[in-house]
C-alpha cells in the first residue's frame, strides 16, 4: 500500500459547493480535494435551480427566515441552529460575490433580486443567471479553487474508506484512481471533510446525479458514525415528466411566479390546501402523488401567469422543456415528484464535527439540525455555505494529532465488507427505493425492503463493494423504525404524529434490526412447513 503523508493537510471529500466552499475557507491551510470524476461533472449542485435563501429585503429578518425555516421542518429543526444559519446567510452572500459569484440585479442602483419559493414568507431567494443559481456558483468556486496554491485538487479519485487510527479516529482516506492500480492509496490528513451529497440515485424517479448514492454515508457507517434521520427523503413535486434519468426539474419559482398544478382534466386540485401551489414541498408531493395513484396525469401550468416570458425569466427550464419536445410556451409541464434531497445524514454538531474524532461532515450528506423533517427551498446550498466556514473555523482551531507511524486500518463492521466494484444490479435497488420508501410508506413493504437489502448487502461481502444496498438499508430502517408521518416521511399505517424525537441509527444496530426482521418474516414460513 502507498501512502501520502500529511503536512498538516486537510482531506476533503466531495466537489460540490460544500467540499469546495470547505477547501476555500481553510486557505491557507493545506486542501487535498478528492473528487470521484472530473471536478463539476455529477454533482448535484448545478442542478440546483431555486437559488439561496437570505433574508436581505426591507421587509425581512433573519428572525423571519428561522421561523419559516422550524415550521417547515415540522418539529425535528433545532432552533438555534436556524437562528444562527439564518444569521449567517449575508455574509455567505458576500462572501460568494467576493469570490466573483455574479447575482441577479435590477434598477439604477443594481440592488438583488429577490424570488419567491414555497413555505417562505417574504421574497428573499437570491439567484444567478435566472434559474441556473447553482451551476453559476459552482463554476465560480470551482474557479476560484483552481486557482488556491492551498488547494490540490485530485480527479477521478474514488474513496473505498476511511483511514482509522489505534484510538479509532479517522486519520484520512484510502481512495483508488486511474493511477492507482487495484491497490487503494493512503492518504492521510489532519482531518478529514466528507462533503459527498445526497442519496437521489437510489431511486428509479430522482432529480439527482444517478452517482449520488450515499457513498460518504457508507464511509461514515463503517468507521461507526451515529447517522441522524435518515428517514426524511425530500421528493421535490415537480419533475419534469420526459422519459430523462435523472429527471429535469420545473423548478420551484415557477410556482413563485404564479404558475399552477392541474390534473389531465384542466381541474385545479391545490387551491383548497392551505398554502395552495405554494404549500411545503412534502404537502404538494403528496398531493400530486395522490392524483398520479388515481390515474390521473399532473401538469405545471405556466402559461398564464408567465406566458413567453418564462423563455427569459427560467431560460433553464425553457430549454429541459425543449429539449424534451414540451414548450413551456404552448403546453403544460407533465411533472410527478421524485427523490430530491435528503434532510437526514451524518449526526454533527455546531461545528460540523461527526461522532467519531477527526470527521466532519458538510453539506447534504450531514445532518445539522437545520432541515429538520422537511426542508425549507433554497436553504440547502445556504446551510453548505454557513457550515463551510464554521468546520474551517473549528480544524484551524484544532491541533495535528497524526503522528506518521501510528497503525491505520480500513474500517470493517459485521456483516459488510468495502472494496473492490460494485457488481449488483442498481435497478434492483432504485426499483425496491421507489416502490416501498418512497413518497407513501407502511411496515409490510419497509421490511420486505430491509430484508431484500439486507440479502444483497450479503452478496456485497462475497463480491465487492455495494453501498447502494448499505445505505438504502439504513434508510428503509429508519423508516421503519419511525412510527408516525411526520414531514417527508408519511406511513400509511401510521398517520397520526407521535412526540418529537430524532432517529439515530448505526451501522451495527441497523443490521441487527434487519436479522430481526429477516427472523421474523422466516418464522410464519416455518410454521406452515
Amino acid at each position: 500500500m502507498r501512502t501520502t503523508h500529511p503536512h498538516d493537510r486537510v482531506v476533503i471529500v466531495g466537489g460540490g459547493i460544500a467540499g469546495l466552499a470547505t477547501a476555500l475557507q481553510l486557505a491557507p491551510l493545506p486542501v487535498t480535494l478528492l473528487v470521484a470524476s472530473p471536478l463539476g461533472q455529477h454533482a448535484s449542485t448545478p442542478l440546483a435551480q431555486g437559488g439561496i435563501a437570505a433574508a436581505l429585503g426591507d421587509d425581512d429578518h433573519p428572525a423571519l427566515h428561522a421561523a419559516d425555516t422550524l415550521q417547515a421542518g415540522a418539529g425535528l429543526s433545532d432552533p438555534d441552529v436556524a437562528a444562527r444559519v439564518t444569521e449567517a446567510a449575508t455574509s455567505c452572500i458576500e462572501w460568494l460575490i467576493a469570490q466573483g459569484a455574479g447575482f441577479d440585479r435590477a434598477g439604477s442602483d443594481a440592488q438583488l433580486i429577490l424570488g419567491l419559493e414555497a413555505a417562505h414568507s417574504r421574497r428573499r431567494i437570491v439567484h444567478a443567471d435566472g434559474d441556473r443559481t447553482g451551476k453559476r456558483v459552482l463554476e465560480t468556486l470551482i474557479q476560484a479553487a483552481r486557482s488556491a496554491p492551498s488547494i490540490q485538487i485530485m480527479e477521478n479519485r474514488r474513496v473505498t474508506n476511511l483511514a482509522l487510527d489505534a484510538n479509532g479516529a479517522v486519520a484520512g482516506v484510502f481512495c483508488v484512481g486511474p493511477d492507482t492500480g487495484a491497490e487503494p492509496v493512503l492518504v492521510l490528513g489532519r482531518a478529514v471533510v466528507l462533503a459527498t451529497g445526497g442519496i437521489g440515485g437510489l431511486y428509479a424517479h430522482t432529480t439527482n446525479p444517478l452517482s449520488a448514492q450515499g457513498g460518504g454515508l457508507a464511509l461514515a457507517a463503517r468507521a461507526g458514525a451515529v447517522l441522524r434521520d435518515l428517514e426524511f427523503v425530500q421528493f421535490h413535486p415537480t419533475a419534469i415528466v420526459a422519459d430523462l434519468d435523472p429527471m429535469p426539474l420545473a423548478t420551484e419559482a415557477l410556482r413563485g411566479e404564479g404558475a399552477v398544478l392541474v390534473n389531465g382534466r384542466g381541474e385545479r386540485f391545490m387551491q383548497d390546501i392551505p398554502g395552495a401551489e405554494l404549500a411545503p414541498r412534502d404537502v404538494v408531493a403528496r398531493t400530486i402523488f395522490a392524483q398520479i395513484r388515481a390515474g390521473e396525469g399532473v401538469y405545471l401550468d405556466t402559461r398564464p401567469a408567465l406566458g413567453e416570458h418564462i423563455t427569459r425569466k427560467f431560460p433553464g427550464v425553457t430549454a429541459l422543456c425543449r429539449g424534451a419536445g414540451i414548450d413551456p410556451v404552448r403546453d403544460p409541464i407533465p411533472v410527478r415528484p421524485a427523490a430530491h434531497y435528503h434532510m437526514g445524514g451524518i449526526k454533527v454538531d455546531h461545528q460540523g464535527r461527526s461522532s467519531v474524532d477527526g470527521l466532519w461532515a458538510c453539506g447534504e450528506v450531514a445532518s445539522t439540525g437545520l432541515h429538520g423533517a422537511n426542508r425549507l427551498a433554497s436553504n440547502s446550498l445556504l446551510e453548505a455555505l454557513a457550515y463551510a466556514a464554521w468546520i474551517a473555523d473549528d480544524i484551524e482551531g484544532s491541533a495535528s494529532r497524526l503522528p506518521a507511524s501510528q497503525p491505520l486500518s480500513p474500517p470493517v463492521r459485521r456483516q459488510y465488507k468495502s472494496g473492490g466494484q460494485p457488481s449488483l444490479d442498481l435497478r434492483q435497488i432504485r426499483s425496491g427505493m421507489d416502490r416501498h420508501v418512497g413518497v407513501l410508506r407502511e411496515a409490510a413493504g419497509l421490511q420486505q425492503a430491509i430484508r431484500h437489502f439486507n440479502a444483497l448487502t450479503q452478496e456485497a461481502h462475497a463480491t465487492g463493494e455495494r453501498d447502494g444496498a448499505l445505505v438504502s438499508l439504513l434508510i428503509a430502517t429508519a423508516a421503519y423504525r419511525r412510527n408516525e408521518s411526520r414531514g417527508a416521511h408519511q406511513r400509511l399505517d401510521h398517520p397520526h404524529l407521535m412526540p418529537e424525537q430524532h432517529t439515530e441509527i448505526t451501522l451495527d444496530r441497523a443490521l441487527r434490526i434487519a436479522a430481526e426482521i429477516a427472523n421474523e418474516m422466516a418464522a410464519p414460513a416455518r410454521r406452515v412447513a
